[in-house]
């Protein structure tokens, strides 16, 4: 009796211990696997029950186009914030946004015919945009909806997000790589000026053709990339050890589809 009675009372003891320390088996997170996938949705799931236990999320802003936002925006992104709680998990920001990108030129249903959108003079590297299908213009349009991105879409604190920019063959793209590189330049330069950080999504054939070759001058050169393609895990972690999108650019991110959904690798 003796013996068990001074049991009980070192038991109760260490618990106390512990709960003052702040340790213990009930307040202590289940430790989260370094290799848990993220994923990556927009308003295709719109509606959708979404999986739980992943390491991060990248939310899509848009609904498909570059001039449109997403339904579910808000809804995808309080599922993010309160499902995805383990950042130390992967180098990957706990929650991301992606956009959608494009260069419409002339067909598009809004294209600048100056430097100036929302009351700000904007610094064009490529010169005077006068409203004509030329890589000045291309730099506004891209600068402008980024600006519509943070500002417009109903992000709270644009600037403490990642936001990737997708680059894909779907959207409309001029036949001048020059000008579309300057419309993803325009876009890199106004999420830059928040202070927010900037990465390409896309795959190694469709950024060819969209972008061409991107000089060691450009601020497209040096950002991480995001390649897309695999069909399996094993398949997104081999794409790790491919070259990236831009000069100096490493492989942070590789998309792969599972269930209909989009999971992502965070590469080394």
């Amino acid at each position: 009796m003796a013996s068990s009675l001074l049991k009980m009372v070192l038991s109760v003891a260490t618990t106390l211990t512990l709960a003052l320390m702040g340790g213990g088996p009930a307040t202590a997170a289940p430790p989260r696997p370094s290799d848990s996938p993220g994923i990556d949705v927009s308003w295709p799931q719109c509606g959708q029950t979404l999986p739980e236990g992943l390491a991060f999320a990248i939310v899509g802003v848009n609904n498909g186009l570059a001039n449109t936002t997403n339904p579910c925006l808000q809804e995808q992104l309080d599922w993010a914030e309160s499902t995805i709680r383990y950042p130390q998990a992967t180098s990957q920001p706990r929650v991301a946004l992606y956009v959608n990108t494009a260069n419409p030129g002339l067909a598009g249903s809004w294209w600048p015919s100056s430097d100036v959108y929302m009351g700000t003079s904007v610094d064009n590297p490529y010169g005077d945009c006068e409203g004509k299908n030329d890589a000045a213009c291309a730099y506004m349009y891209g600068y402008a909806k980024a600006y519509d991105d943070a500002v417009l879409r109903g992000v709270e604190d644009p600037e403490t997000y990642f936001w990737w920019l997708d680059v894909e063959t779907e959207n409309s793209w001029q036949p001048d790589t020059a000008a579309n590189r300057a419309d993803l330049e325009g876009m890199t330069a106004y999420f830059e000026s928040i202070g927010a950080d900037v990465g390409i999504y896309s795959t190694g054939y469709q950024w060819g053709r969209i972008a061409g070759t991107v000089p060691s001058t450009s601020n497209l050169a040096g950002l991480p990339s995001w390649l897309a393609g695999a069909r399996t895990v094993r398949g997104a972690k081999s794409n790790c050890s491919l070259p990236g999108l831009t000069p100096g650019s490493r492989v942070a991110l590789t998309q792969y589809v599972s269930g209909g959904l989009d999971y992502n690798v965070a590469c080394k």
